[in-house]
C-alpha cells in the first residue's frame, strides 16, 4: 500500500550575493558540490547555535535556579524511577 505524503510548500527563497574564496568555490565545484545547499545548510547551523546560545544566556538564572533547586531538594518524581 503506497504512503502518500502531502508535500511541505517551500519557503520562499532570496537571492543574495555571498564572496567566498576562490579556491574554496573552485574546488566545491570540481566535486559537484551544490553551493547554495552547501550554504544553506551552514547557514541554518549557525542560526540554530546562535539561536541555542542567546537562549542559555537569556535563561542562565531560571536553569541555575532549578539546578539549585533540585540539588537542595532532590528530583521532584524520584520515588517513581525504576532504576
Amino acid at each position: 500500500m503506497a504512503t502518500a505524503y502531502r508535500s511541505q510548500p517551500a519557503d520562499p527563497v532570496e537571492s543574495t550575493e555571498v564572496a567566498l574564496p576562490a579556491r574554496l568555490l573552485a574546488e566545491a565545484r570540481a566535486l559537484e558540490i551544490d553551493v547554495t545547499a552547501a550554504c544553506t545548510a551552514g547557514l541554518r547551523d549557525s542560526v540554530k547555535a546562535e539561536s541555542t546560545r542567546r537562549w542559555q544566556d537569556e535563561n542562565r538564572e531560571a536553569i541555575a535556579g532549578w539546578n539549585q533547586w533540585i540539588e537542595e531538594n532532590g528530583l521532584p518524581l524520584a520515588r517513581y524511577r525504576m532504576f
